[in-house]
C-alpha cells in the first residue's frame, strides 16, 4: 500500500521510535510526521514536519504535496536515503551497547 500512496500522513502525538514513517520511505512514499518526539530525528529533513495538532497545516501540507511533483519528488529521494542510514543490525548494535553499560 505504501508504495501506491501519493503520501502518507502520520500526525502521531507520541512515539517511542517511528518505524511507520520509516517504513513509508524505504518504500518510496513521500512522508508528514508530526514535530514530536523521536519522529524528528527519524524523518528529518526527509519529510514535512507538522504540528500534529494543526489540522490546517496537516491539510496544506497534504495539498502541496499532491500539487507539487517537484517536491514530492525530492522528498522520495531523501527518504530512500534518509532509510538507508537506519538498518535492524545498527539498532541492534546501539541496544547492545546500552545493556552492557
Amino acid at each position: 500500500m505504501y508504495t501506491l500512496a501519493t503520501v502518507f500522513v502520520f500526525p502521531s502525538l507520541y512515539e517511542g521510535f517511528g518505524i511507520p514513517p520509516l517504513e513509508v520511505m524505504v518504500c518510496g512514499c513521500p512522508v508528514i510526521s508530526s514535530n514530536v518526539a523521536s519522529l524528528t530525528e527519524v524523518v528529518g529533513d526527509a519529510g514535512i514536519l507538522i504540528d500534529p495538532k494543526n489540522a490546517r497545516k496537516i491539510a496544506d501540507s497534504v495539498v502541496s504535496l499532491i500539487e507539487n511533483d517537484q517536491v514530492r519528488n525530492m522528498l522520495i529521494e531523501r527518504g530512500r536515503r534518509r532509510a538507508e542510514k537506519f538498518s535492524w543490525s545498527e539498532s541492534a548494535i546501539a541496544a547492545l551497547k546500552v545493556f552492557t553499560q
